[in-house]
């Protein structure tokens, strides 16, 4: 079943919010390229035209959902199984093997804020098998299990928190196809560790590269090459996003077994295809308490069937990223608008729990008013759930540095792709909000 944009989200969305008025939005300067990997790119809202999303609440035999049990029964393993095998291929549970190395067992760290853990998460029994080398700091004034914030980085802990206490971490060289040090490689900002110990929430990251590298060969050296059985992978099987999503999930495995950390009040947040990755895996997983994404883009939070910035055809063309989705994405390239999914649905799957949006004004190419849209098509499932959705109808899109903290939230920074300082400073006030680090 498909519904017409622009009429089915405004059924059903009374009660809007004040503030948010509309007023002039930036537009894509005539810098921006108008073809990437030889295909054209459109940034002109005229040119988006109408289009049709698969309604969330409809399930495959054409049947409404009507209540929670038929959602949660019925109609969420649908979608999940059309993510999976349409999007992000199908990846294996826990593994047997699997097992954790405390190598740090509390180090007074960050001035005194916090208690510093090194672990090491062996993936599989193969000692050649890759290891996620987490680093988790800990309120030092709180003496009960805490909340928790996972981010996964695109560098390693060393380099992305100010902690001179840390040891040095390795990361992938694209063009060697070996490991370097992680100061010799990009910076991508810090994490504002403080503001969260103070709010008594912990933080914990690991360098996306200790699961797979992000080039089309680190197949052959991350962990997917101890499942799959051949170079050339089925149309269904697992790209590397899921193969990230699936690390977050084992870190999981460990939360679970800290008694330092309440493992069911933890918070995954990404960036950019991390921010894909951190949807699926709240998407897949549903021991996560709450997602933020930021500018997760075409593939993540923004909707393929809006023609607007990147699209399925510009991820999967060869020259870009088609490794690190199924291979089934690819066929719909150019052809959104007969594809069984959409970001929309992806946001469903985390609910009831609390999703956040971030995007900025200016990322253009992640389209940001996409991320909205798909934020307000998912509301009927939230509310089905008994939760608050956005609220503010498909022409309520908030003005920058507005946000909305509801069970789906929304925030867009005034800037462009990745995040800004303050950004640290909303996701403290959002996962205070949901997962009350008070109690």
């Amino acid at each position: 079943m498909r519904l017409r944009v622009g009429l089915w989200m405004a059924v059903g969305l009374m009660g809007i919010h004040g503030g948010f008025a509309q007023g002039p939005r930036p537009e894509a300067p005539a810098s921006l390229p108008r073809e990437v990997a030889g295909i054209p790119v459109n940034y002109d809202e005229g040119k988006v035209g109408t289009y049709t999303l698969p309604d969330p609440l409809v399930l495959n035999d054409g049947k409404p959902v009507k209540d929670a049990k038929t959602w949660t029964m019925r109609r969420r393993p649908e979608i999940v199984r059309i993510l999976e095998a349409q999007q992000f291929g199908v990846e294996p549970g826990r593994p047997k093997g699997e097992r954790f190395e405390v190598v740090e067992k509390g180090t007074e760290a960050l001035r005194g804020k916090a208690v510093r853990r090194r672990v090491e998460i062996h993936l599989l029994a193969n000692k050649t098998a890759p290891v996620i080398h987490l680093v988790e700091y800990l309120p030092a004034a709180v003496k009960r299990p805490v909340p928790m914030l996972l981010t996964i980085s695109f560098t390693a802990p060393s380099s992305m928190v100010d902690d001179p206490g840390l040891p040095e971490g390795e990361i992938w060289d694209a063009k060697t196809k070996a490991k370097v040090p992680a100061k010799t490689g990009r910076e991508f900002g810090k994490i504002d560790v403080a503001a969260f110990l103070d709010a008594g929430i912990g933080v914990a990251t690991f360098y996306y590269g200790d699961v797979e590298p992000d080039y089309a060969e680190g197949f052959s050296q991350g962990v997917r090459r101890f499942y799959l059985k051949k170079r050339t992978r089925g149309p269904e099987e697992w790209g590397s996003i899921a193969a990230w999503a699936w690390g977050m999930s084992r870190v999981e495995d460990y939360f679970e077994t800290d008694k330092s950390v309440d493992a069911k009040r933890v918070a995954i947040h990404g960036v950019s295809r991390l921010g894909k990755t951190v949807m699926w895996a709240g998407a897949q997983d549903e021991r996560f308490a709450a997602v933020i994404a930021s500018c997760s883009g075409e593939g993540g939070a923004a909707l393929s069937h809006r023609d607007y910035g990147e699209t399925i055809a510009h991820l999967t063309a060869p020259s870009r990223y088609p490794y690190q989705f199924a291979e089934n994405f690819g066929k719909w390239a150019g052809f959104p608008d007969k594809a069984p999914m959409d970001a929309h649905m992806l946001v469903a799957l985390i609910a009831p729990r609390p999703v956040l949006l971030q995007t900025g004004t200016t990322d253009f190419w992640s389209d940001p008013k996409g991320e909205f849209l798909a934020a307000v098509a998912a509301e009927p499932v939230y509310r089905l759930l008994g939760k608050e959705g956005l609220g503010l109808g498909p022409d309520g899109w908030p003005e920058a540095k507005t946000p909305v903290f509801h069970d789906i939230g929304y925030y867009m920074h005034d800037g462009g792709h990745g995040m800004v300082p303050g950004d640290w400073q909303v996701y403290v006030e959002f996962l205070t909000a949901h997962l009350h680090p008070e109690r």
